[in-house]
C-alpha cells in the first residue's frame, strides 16, 4: 500500500505528464516515471520547475537526436581512450564510464560533446533494471594546463546537467594534479551543490583515498591505473567491436515493445511551441494520479582541448 508521500509523488508525475501533453514515440518512451521522477529530485520536487526543464530535454532530443548517433560516427573521438566505457561495474551494479583528460585527441567541441553524449547514451543502455546512476573514473595520468579548455566544460555541465539528470552516482578523480585545484575552484561553480558533493579526489599515496576504491569496487576488475589487478588495459579495435555489437540494441530499445509499462500517448506534438512555464505553480491536481507502485530511487566533466598525446578525498564535474 502506497504511503502518502508515494501519491503525492505519483500525483507529481502525473501532473507534469498532463502538463507536457501527447508526445512521439521516442519521446513518450524516454517519459517513463523513473525518468520524470529524476527531474523532480533534480527541481527539488519543483513541477514547474521538473516540467520546464524536461521540455528543454525533449526539445533538445528531438533536434539532437542522441539515440540515433551510432559508433561508425564517433569512432575517431574513441582512439585514444580518452573515454569509454569499462568492461566492469562497480559493487552496486552501476556503469562505468573511464575517462582520460591527458588523451584528448579532438579540437572539435561538437566531436566531443557528441562522442560524450554516445557514451552517455551506452553506459544508460546498459544499467541494470534497478540502477539509474552511473560511475565516472577519471585517470589524471600525463595531464597537464594546454588540455584544458573552459569552453568545452561549460558545454559539457549544460549538456550533462540539464539533459542528463540525476544519473551521476559519483566521480572519482584519480591523481589530480596539485594545479588542477585553481581549475576546480573556477569549473565548480558551473555545478550545483548536489553535483559537487559526488566529486571524489583519490591519490594513490592517501590510504585514506585509496579505501573509496576498494569499497566501489572488485580489486581483482579494476584496472591497474586505478589500483586494481586487471593489466589489460585500453584496446580500440576491441572496444570497436563491443560498441558495433551494443549499437545493433538501440532500435530495440526506443520501441513500445521495450518501454515502460505505463501509457504512451501516439499524437504528436510540436515541441517548438512548448511553452516551457505552462505550469503556473509547483501544486498538483488530485485527480491526476499515477499507477506507479513507487519511484525508482550530476557533472560537468573535465573536457579539454586537442593534444597529440594518447594514453588513470576531497568532494567533480555533473549531475
Amino acid at each position: 500500500m502506497k504511503s502518502s508521500r508515494q501519491r503525492f509523488r505519483c500525483s507529481q508525475i502525473s501532473e507534469i505528464r498532463r502538463l507536457i501533453g501527447p508526445l512521439p514515440e521516442k519521446l513518450a518512451i524516454y517519459c517513463s516515471d523513473a525518468a520524470i521522477a529524476r527531474y523532480l529530485r533534480a527541481r527539488n520536487w519543483n513541477v514547474k520547475k521538473a516540467t520546464k526543464m524536461l521540455k528543454e530535454t525533449l526539445k533538445w532530443r528531438a533536434e539532437y537526436k542522441p539515440e540515433e548517433i551510432r559508433w561508425e560516427e564517433v569512432a575517431h573521438e574513441a582512439e585514444t581512450g580518452k573515454i569509454y566505457r569499462s568492461n566492469y561495474i562497480d559493487k552496486h551494479g552501476r556503469t562505468v564510464l573511464v575517462m582520460r583528460p591527458s588523451c584528448q585527441n579532438s579540437k572539435s567541441t561538437k566531436g566531443q560533446i557528441r562522442y560524450l553524449v554516445y557514451c552517455m547514451e551506452n553506459a544508460i543502455l546498459n544499467l541494470p533494471a534497478d540502477q539509474e546512476q552511473m560511475v565516472w573514473l577519471i585517470d589524471f595520468n600525463g595531464f597537464n594546463l594546454s588540455h584544458i579548455s573552459l569552453k568545452v566544460t561549460r558545454e559539457t555541465a549544460h549538456v550533462l546537467q540539464e539533459h542528463y539528470p540525476e544519473r551521476l552516482g559519483v566521480a572519482i578523480l584519480y591523481n589530480p594534479p596539485k594545479f588542477f585545484e585553481p581549475f576546480w575552484t573556477v569549473a565548480r561553480p558551473f555545478l550545483e551543490p548536489k553535483t559537487q558533493n559526488k566529486v571524489k579526489f583519490v591519490y594513490t599515496d592517501d590510504p585514506n583515498t585509496k579505501k573509496i576504491m576498494e569499497d566501489l569496487f572488485e580489486m581483482e576488475k579494476l584496472e591497474s591505473a586505478f589500483g586494481g589487478n586487471d593489466d589489460s588495459g585500453f584496446d580500440v579495435n576491441k572496444y570497436a567491436e563491443r560498441m558495433r555489437e551494443e549499437d545493433k540494441r538501440i532500435p530495440a530499445f526506443w520501441t513500445k515493445s521495450e518501454a515502460p509499462p505505463e501509457p504512451m500517448p501516439t499524437s504528436s506534438v510540436d515541441l517548438n511551441s512548448f511553452d516551457s512555464d505552462a505550469s503556473d505553480s509547483g501544486k498538483v491536481s488530485a485527480s491526476h494520479v499515477s499507477d506507479s507502485e513507487g519511484l525508482i530511487s550530476d557533472k560537468s566533466v573535465l573536457v579539454t582541448k586537442g593534444s597529440d598525446n594518447g594514453n588513470g578525498s576531497k568532494e567533480l564535474l555533473y549531475r
